[in-house]
C-alpha cells in the first residue's frame, strides 16, 4: 500500500472543524497526519505543533469525537461481518433440522439479513457523528421560534424574490 501524499493528508485533517489548510499543514509537519493522531496527541501537543491553544482544545475536541464515532463504526461493521459469516451455518443447521424448502429460504435470508445488520451499523455511526457535533453547531432551543423561511427553501419561493421580479 503506498503512503499518502501529504496533501490527501492535509485534505483529510481539514475536515475536522477548526482546521484549515494552514493548520492541517502545521499538524502533518508535526507527524500528527491523520484524526487518530491528533486525537491521541491532546491539546498539549497541537500547542507544541504551532496552533493557538483555543483553537488546539477544539481541533482536540474534534478529533476526539471523530475517532470514537470511527471506532464504532469499525466495531459494528465487525459484528456485521461476524454475523455475515455465521449466517450460513447458522441457515446449514437449520437446514439439516428443517425440511429442504425451509432450508433454502433461510439460506437466501442469511445476505439479506448480513445486510441488514451492515445498514443499521451505518446507521449507528450516522447518528453518533450528527451527536458529535460542537455546541455552536446545534439548531436553535426549542424555545426559540425562527423567524422566517427554512433554510431548504429556494429563493425563487421567497417573498422579496417574487416581489424583485414584479
Amino acid at each position: 500500500m503506498a503512503s499518502q501524499t501529504k496533501a490527501s493528508k492535509i485534505e483529510k485533517l481539514t475536515a475536522l472543524p477548526g482546521v484549515g489548510a494552514a493548520t492541517a499543514k502545521k499538524l502533518v509537519d508535526a507527524k500528527l497526519d491523520t484524526v487518530s493522531k491528533v486525537a491521541s496527541a491532546g491539546a498539549t501537543k497541537l500547542i507544541k505543533a504551532g496552533i493557538n491553544a483555543a483553537v488546539a482544545k477544539k481541533i482536540a475536541t474534534a478529533a476526539k469525537n471523530a475517532d470514537k464515532a470511527k471506532s464504532a463504526v469499525k466495531a459494528t461493521a465487525s459484528k456485521a461481518k461476524a454475523a455475515a459469516k455465521k449466517a450460513p451455518a447458522k441457515a446449514k443447521a437449520t437446514a439439516a433440522k428443517a425440511t429442504a424448502s425451509k432450508a433454502k429460504a433461510a439460506a437466501k435470508k442469511a445476505p439479506a439479513k448480513a445486510k441488514a445488520t451492515a445498514s443499521k451499523a451505518k446507521a449507528v455511526a450516522k447518528n453518533l457523528a450528527k451527536n458529535t457535533k460542537p455546541k455552536s453547531a446545534e439548531a436553535p432551543s426549542k424555545d426559540r421560534k425562527k423567524i422566517g423561511p427554512s433554510s431548504k427553501t429556494p429563493l425563487s419561493k421567497m417573498s422579496w424574490f417574487k416581489n424583485l421580479k414584479k
